[in-house]
């Protein structure tokens, strides 16, 4: 046992003084590492992802020079700018689920929380310890749910109060399934598209709704397991927690499991019972990873492999999906890059990108939204990818509309925008606000000024728009 007096033993004083200079370094990490200026290379991206960021505004932090990116500085999890006694980060969430699949918030609730999302952190100052505002709220959200983009258009109004730009968003459930039977494991696939949505909508949400009806056949499965297990689980029990129209999962069986007292909590409920290949798991009727995979970059969306790690076999998927087009996968987590599927992506060449799979369902085993701060070379990257696609996904369904205009056509345009938000528009100026909405938003003003935009602009001019039963032109 060491004695008080060992204090004075210079061994043990030097032993003090590293823990509370590791102390100090630790808490320095927390509050987001090392801070620096911005290389050359930081700054080009930075002044690219701020500019799409802030499409739609008339002033952004790079709106004229690069003076204004003086007071930006990178660390090692993103980009933040001084804010006196405080901090303000960019931070893209592109990892999110609401109550139209397993998450607990509806659409316009999980807008609200990226919003208002900022944590508190501590500094040693001259005067003692000081609480900084650290404002990591998030500018960019990808609402994600599973099979189903049915929230998008709350997501997209609610975000308009916020200033949040939406990325429309799905996780698609699929099956990959190698010769060997044995095998043969889930896969789940994010797709991103743009302010217009798919380009071929109805093909894609067949296939999610495919996939719904397979998840209640899954979920009465997996009930009837429980049951067998002798957990009377109730299928109704199941319904009520998923909700109205809802397809429910494997976490709506776990809720309700633990609502019944058949289980402590939700991680018990899928350790003990519902893991992939457990007791009471069941499959549905997923497409193939790599069919999907394809559909995503057939319609303008972008493609990326969500949560490797959770795969068994990684290598021989993420090889087959590439072939199939596959354009990114999850490397960042809140806790930082896995360096093993850091690597996977460069072998590959596939985007590295993350986001926290925030759910709301609370507790200490999940990332809160806006957790993982990717970095913003990370972002440019995603973005020069994804915007040429969203462009010409955009242009296509704009072009289909000057073509034929049509009430069915201009729903393609508006597939995310609620018609009454533009009440306050005069007949004459709604056609027009409506594509000003989607392109300002969007795309770049060089990006609109090329030729096709110009010739599909000329069309547009042309046409009409049904407004309460009367044609209106659009005048663009």
């Amino acid at each position: 046992m060491v004695g008080l007096g060992d204090n004075n033993n210079p061994s043990c004083q030097n032993n003090i003084s590293s823990k509370a200079k590791d102390k100090k370094k630790n808490k320095k990490k927390k509050r987001g590492g090392s801070k620096r200026k911005m290389t050359a290379e930081q700054t080009s991206a930075f002044k690219s992802v701020t500019e799409w960021v802030y499409l739609d505004r008339h002033h952004h932090p790079n709106s004229s020079s690069t003076a204004g990116l003086s007071s930006w500085v990178v660390d090692d999890f993103g980009v933040q700018k001084s804010l006196g006694r405080g901090m303000e980060k960019m931070v893209f969430e592109l990892h999110s689920h609401s109550k139209h699949s397993d998450g607990f918030l509806s659409p316009s609730k999980l807008v609200e929380r990226a919003h208002g999302n900022g944590e508190a952190v501590t500094e040693e100052t001259h005067y003692g310890m000081a609480e900084l505002s650290l404002n990591s709220q998030v500018k960019v959200l990808a609402l994600t749910d599973h099979d189903t983009m049915s929230g998008i258009t709350e997501a997209v109004e609610a975000a308009r109060r916020f200033g949040i730009k939406i990325i429309p968003g799905v996780e698609i459930s699929t099956i990959f399934s190698p010769r060997n039977p044995e095998m043969e494991e889930p896969v789940h696939i994010l797709a991103y598209y743009s302010s217009c949505g798919p380009t071929r909508y109805e093909e894609l949400d067949k296939l999610l709704a495919n996939i719904r009806e397979g998840r209640y056949v899954r979920a009465k499965d997996m009930v009837l397991k429980l049951n067998k297990l002798k957990l009377p689980l109730k299928w109704e029990h199941v319904t009520k927690i998923a909700g109205k129209g809802v397809a429910p999962g494997r976490l709506h069986v776990a809720r309700a499991m633990v609502e019944a007292g058949y289980v402590e909590n939700l991680k018990q409920a899928f350790a003990r019972y519902l893991y992939d290949g457990g007791p009471a798991y069941s499959t549905g009727s997923e497409p193939l990873a790599e069919e999907a995979v394809q559909l995503i970059c057939e319609t303008g969306g972008l493609a990326v492999l969500a949560h490797p790690w959770a795969l068994k076999n990684p290598i021989p998927i993420i090889r087959r999906l590439k072939d199939a087009g596959l354009h990114g996968m999850e490397v960042y987590r809140s806790d930082g890059r896995l360096a093993a599927y850091n690597d996977l992506a460069d072998t590959y060449n596939l985007l590295k990108l993350g986001g926290s799979d925030y759910h709301g369902r609370g507790g200490h085993g999940e990332s809160e939204l806006g957790s993982v701060n990717l970095p913003v070379v990370v972002l440019h990257d995603f973005l020069k990818v994804a915007r040429p696609i969203w462009c010409s996904a955009i242009k296509d369904i704009l072009e289909g509309y000057a073509k034929e205009p049509s009430d069915t056509n201009l729903a393609k345009i508006a597939r995310f925008t609620r018609m009454g938000s533009f009440k306050g528009s005069t007949p004459s100026s709604c056609g027009k606000d409506l594509i000003d909405r989607c392109l300002a938003s969007w795309l770049t003003a060089e990006e609109q000024q090329n030729d096709e935009f110009e010739a599909i602009r000329l069309k547009l001019s042309h046409a009409t728009i049904n407004l309460s039963g009367v044609q209106v032109p659009i005048e663009t």
